[in-house]
């Protein structure tokens, strides 16, 4: 894969923001430096970068997909009334080797665990 312009600025966006924007939002910081690129440009280079295991892509059900400039897996927290998404401070002790192994006529080929909660300004909102 080539790391074209456009793909560098949207991973430097991805990599200094903590976020973790949905594709329109990359494509309005990316507009600040880039401002004819297209979305659909954007959805594609994001689309690219993911399939290469250089950003993730957080699929929540029934929600926006949502990227992240970190690659490594590690644990997200969605609030479930907003849609926030923040990295979980700290991973639990789960042995995922162990996930992939349950008993099922399944060919298991990954695994995805969130943490679902409401953020703190919902929260507050809500009381």
């Amino acid at each position: 894969m080539r790391l074209t312009k456009q793909r560098k600025i949207i991973l430097e966006k991805l990599r200094h923001s903590r976020s973790h924007p949905t594709a329109v939002q990359v494509y309005d910081q990316v507009r600040s430096e880039l401002p004819n690129i297209s979305l659909g440009t954007v959805y594609r280079n994001l689309d690219i970068l993911s399939k290469e295991g250089i950003i993730s892509k957080i699929e929540t059900c029934g929600d926006q997909k949502r990227f992240d400039g970190i690659p490594d897996p590690h644990l997200h927290i969605i609030c479930s009334c907003c849609g926030k998404v923040q990295d979980a401070p700290k991973e639990p002790d789960i042995d995922m080797d162990q996930l992939t192994r349950v008993e099922t006529d399944f060919k298991i080929t990954g695994v995805r665990l969130e943490l679902l909660g409401v953020c703190p300004e919902c929260n507050q909102e809500n009381n």
